[in-house]
């Protein structure tokens, strides 16, 4: 009679999105050999081109449907409309996760001001630009300089700072033009909750003013379990000189304690406000370091992809981990810093001006450079044959080339790699 143990069943997960780069990722994190995890809908379905909600929607419940064993876990770590695709799809699934209501406290960026107003003060001056009037303006108590934005959109996409009128006028066409793309899907996902009547009254597809804020950009990472918030990291957001385009993020922040503890104060504050539970979240800031004051920017209603390496450099493991065990209904615990370095980036490498793309660095040249320089992954984002201006995404200042995680043990020796590896990376452009 064979009396050996039976092996746990392995979980199955369901990834929306599910990309190269973050599979790997996923791959390693602390009790992989657990998991399953399995691809719903490409990053080109949710967020390429018109986004058709209700179709991706139906999409994802029909490979759902069709699966031959037990679903444990829908996750997902991407903006709109993945975001709210988890949450309904956990609610249909009856799995753990964050309400549908919450997600769209977050998003929304008017709503979200709002929610905000009610418990901090650390929030810019705001309001809504009515894009049907025939001349619109500015909403009272807003000056300029300003940022208009729609009230839901990704990547900095259609965000524009504003120093006058003229460029608040031509600011206003543009987002008139785009603003259905994401706003108009958006708008059908707001109508499966019940909305306060100044959100109702504006919708999905509504431009957003904001005063100006300034000072240094941070975010922290965190997650709710069971009602219990907790802040796991704090980090730095830096832009290239002269430019609202960001250089870098950078985990651990090098801001002072008082900084960072007042950020995962409002952090706390914030997340109790919106009725956030079961899921991950993070908040950009920007904080005056000698004054210890800090000013809300935005939150998100997930954790962030982008500083999964870094988590993992530094922490010895991603933050994909925390959202994976979310998922399972389990606790994630807590984090320990055990990973081979004290500091590490994720950077932009960006180019400021069109031009079509005539050559990228190859694929063997970066396998040489990842040898050369212990600590570094590069992935290229432009593409050969193509024109900057052509890809998806982008924010409204710059083209991203390429991205690069770079790890060491002190900030200085950091930037040192990073210009390593830029002098070694061959891009070629023709101009006009």
């Amino acid at each position: 009679m064979n009396t050996a143990p039976r092996s746990p069943e392995k979980k199955n997960i369901f990834v929306i999105g599910l990309d190269e780069g973050n599979e790997e990722v996923l791959r390693r994190v602390p009790g992989a050999e657990r998991y399953l995890f399995h691809p719903l809908l490409s990053i080109e379905e949710l967020q390429h081109g018109e986004i058709r909600i209700v179709e991706l929607m139906e999409k994802a419940q029909a490979v759902l449907d069709a699966f031959d064993g037990s679903i444990d876990a829908i996750v997902g770590y991407w903006d709109f409309p993945a975001s709210t695709m988890v949450a309904m799809l956990c609610e249909k699934y009856g799995l753990p996760g964050v309400s549908l209501e919450a997600v769209l406290k977050c998003e929304h960026k008017y709503w979200s001001r709002l929610e905000q107003s009610k418990v901090i003060d650390e929030v810019p001056a705001f309001g809504i630009v009515d894009l049907d009037d025939e001349s619109p303006r500015p909403p009272e108590g807003v000056g300029y300089p300003m940022w208009l934005k729609p009230v839901k959109s990704f990547s900095s996409e259609l965000a524009f700072r504003v120093a006058d009128e003229a460029e608040f006028d031509k600011a206003v066409v543009e987002i008139r033009e785009g603003v259905g793309r994401v706003g108009d899907p958006f708008d059908l996902v707001l109508g499966k909750v019940r909305l306060p009547t100044e959100v109702a009254d504006v919708g999905g597809a509504a431009c957003l003013a904001e005063s100006e804020l300034s000072g240094v950009q941070a975010a922290t990472e965190g997650y709710v379990h069971n009602g219990r918030i907790t802040v796991y990291g704090a980090l730095d957001s830096i832009n290239y000189d002269g430019s609202p385009c960001f250089e870098r993020h950078q985990y651990p922040s090098q801001l002072p304690d008082d900084t960072i503890r007042r950020m995962k104060e409002v952090s706390v504050r914030v997340m109790e406000r919106i009725g956030f539970d079961n899921a991950t979240f993070s908040i950009e800031f920007f904080c005056h370091p000698e004054s210890g004051q800090v000013c809300l920017l935005e939150i998100n209603p997930r954790h962030s992809q982008s500083h999964a390496e870094l988590f993992e450099y530094v922490d010895g493991s991603s933050n994909h981990q925390l959202m994976v065990r979310l998922a399972l209904g389990e606790d994630p615990g807590e984090r320990r810093r055990g990973g081979d370095y004290r500091i590490a980036g994720k950077w932009y490498f960006r180019r400021f001006e069109d031009g079509f793309v005539t050559r990228v660095p190859t694929r063997a040249e970066i396998a040489t450079l990842r040898e050369e320089i212990p600590g570094v992954k590069i992935e290229v984002v432009a593409k050969e044959g193509i024109r900057l201006s052509e890809l998806p995404e982008q924010d409204s200042y710059s083209y991203e080339l390429a991205h690069l995680y770079v790890a060491a043990q002190t900030e200085r020796e950091m930037k040192a790699k990073y210009r390593r590896c830029v002098e070694a990376l061959r891009f070629e452009f023709e101009e006009g």
